[in-house]
Formats: structure tokens, C-alpha cells, sequence
């Protein structure tokens, strides 16, 4: 009986010390101060709810601003990508004849090609696009000039550098230049100018060129109408023929 009261009175105590604790903690400047923290939070919410109610065409534009936003961050191609790309037209390029490709694809590949494996391409992240520059230096290298701070290339100087700029997942300036890269600029060069203005033919008119001709190699098939009319009108014509001899035949003989 004893035990029990003094069991029942070190737990009403303890519950007593505890509740006294919490109490001072909510009382205290630690307290205070996460109490006004989560009513302006509370207020900021209800403000951004009763706007965008009020104003919907005002919330819709900054959700989808948001949404691109978000977007744009998760498709930012990194310098893997780049790599991936560049090793890629190279290897299409690689598949023509130097009389067949573009010298403009051509030069602009081979020029990254050339900084890649000298180790001087470099990768910047700006959160929603990416941008690809050449520096002077490899990162390996120990030279003072690429070891030295104060001889860096400042940033002022980066736009000159960039070579490409990443956006939603593409990397713009190489897929402009491969653009055509099946094409010899300088073959068309020497043409007179009414030829040069013409345009070449879209997609959808070779391959109907293209399919013109291969029916034209295809076994010419008649149904059977077209025999029968090209049956009486050979018979037709023999009969005429026959007709117009047994004509002349008297008036020779006269």
C-alpha cells in the first residue's frame, strides 16, 4: 500500500516537472520565437491561397514560370551529355566522304575534338541551362601560368570563351552546326546564282521521287480488262491496215 502511494506521488511529480519544463520552454525567447516563426508562415500560406483565388490568372502564370523553372533544372544537360553529343557527330562525320560533309560541321567538330583531348574543355552549371568554354590549361598541367590566380582568364572573358550552350536537354550551337552535315557547301559554290537561289527539294518530294523511281523498275501488270481492250485494238488496227492494202492494191494495178 505504501509502495503504491509512493508510486502513484513520484509519478504525478514527474508528470508535474514535466509539464513545468515544457511550460518554461514555451515561455522562453527559443519559444517565442518559433511561435512568431510559424505564425508568419501561417500568414504567408494564407495570403498566397486567397491571391491566387482573387488573382488566378496571376497564379496560374507564376505556376507555370515554377514548372519551367523546375523543368528546365531537371532536363540541364551536364558535360557527360556534351561528351556524348560530340563523340556522336564525330562519328557521323567519320561515316562520309571529305567530298560528301560539311565543312563547316566538319571544322567546328574537329576544333572540339581537338580541345577535348588536349583536356581544355570545361563545364559550367548555371542551374537551368549549362554552358561548355575552353580554358588554356589542362587541370593537370603544373605550369605557373595555369597554377597562378592572379593570370586566370576573369569573367568578363568567359562569354568569348563559350563554345556551346545547354538548354532543355540539347546542346544548341552543335546541333546547328550539324545541321546540313551530309552537305559540301563549296560543291554548290561555282553554281549561277538562279541555281543557288533554288532550294532544294523537302523530305516528302525526294521520297516521292525516290519511290517514282523504284516503281519504275517494277514488271508491268494488266488485268484483263486492259488486255482485251488492247486485244481489240490491235485487231482494230490490223483490220484498217488490212483494208487500206486490198484498197491500194487496184489502184496499182490500174
Amino acid at each position: 500500500m505504501a509502495a503504491s502511494l509512493v508510486l502513484k506521488r513520484w509519478c504525478s511529480n514527474a508528470v508535474q516537472s514535466k509539464g513545468s519544463r515544457l511550460e518554461r520552454l514555451r515561455n522562453s525567447r527559443v519559444g517565442a520565437w518559433c511561435r512568431s516563426l510559424l505564425a508568419d508562415y501561417k500568414e504567408a500560406c494564407r495570403e498566397v491561397v486567397v491571391g491566387s483565388w482573387e488573382r488566378p490568372f496571376k497564379a496560374s502564370v507564376y505556376v507555370s514560370l515554377l514548372g519551367g523553372a523546375w523543368a528546365c533544372y531537371l532536363t540541364n544537360p551536364d558535360d557527360a551529355s556534351f561528351e556524348t553529343s560530340l563523340l556522336e557527330s564525330a562519328n557521323r562525320l567519320g561515316l562520309l566522304s571529305p567530298w560528301i560533309r560539311s565543312g563547316t560541321s566538319d571544322g567546328h567538330v574537329q576544333g572540339l575534338v581537338r580541345l577535348r583531348n588536349e583536356g581544355r574543355l570545361r563545364h559550367a552549371s548555371l542551374g537551368v541551362a549549362s554552358l561548355t568554354y575552353r580554358a588554356d590549361y589542362d587541370p593537370t598541367a603544373s605550369l605557373y601560368e595555369a597554377r597562378c590566380s592572379f593570370l586566370s582568364v576573369p569573367w568578363a572573358e568567359l562569354w568569348d570563351r563559350v563554345l556551346d550552350v545547354g538548354f532543355a536537354g540539347r546542346w544548341w550551337f552543335l546541333d546547328a552546326r550539324m545541321k546540313d552535315h551530309d552537305v559540301n557547301e563549296e560543291q554548290f559554290r561555282h553554281l549561277p546564282p538562279a541555281m543557288a537561289a533554288t532550294s532544294p527539294p523537302s523530305a516528302a518530294e525526294t521520297e516521292r521521287n525516290e519511290k517514282l523511281h523504284a516503281d519504275s523498275w517494277k514488271p508491268l501488270v494488266m488485268s484483263q480488262e486492259d488486255v482485251e481492250r488492247e486485244g481489240g485494238e490491235q485487231a482494230a488496227e490490223e483490220s484498217r491496215t488490212t483494208g487500206h492494202e486490198a484498197q491500194t492494191e487496184p489502184q496499182t494495178q490500174q
